[in-house]
């Protein structure tokens, strides 16, 4: 996967939680606005992954038949 530059304009004071942020964790601001939009998008795709599933078994998931495999 390659990478694309995108530029954003944000406020002053965004910009300096978003470096007290960083800086807590040891990052760059660049690295800890990526990392927070890829965790977003995981989170995301996760709910809608249950929602789906919910869909297909109902609220409280497959029904398990039988013993349990040991």
């Amino acid at each position: 996967m390659g990478s694309t530059v995108l530029s954003l304009r944000i406020d002053g004071e965004l910009l300096d939680r978003l470096r007290q942020h960083a800086a807590k964790r040891g990052m760059s601001v660049q690295d800890y606005v990526v990392r927070t939009l890829i965790r977003d998008d995981f989170d995301e795709r996760f709910k809608a992954a249950v929602d789906e599933t919910e869909k297909f078994y109902g609220p409280t998931g497959p029904k398990m038949t039988g013993d349990p495999i040991t």
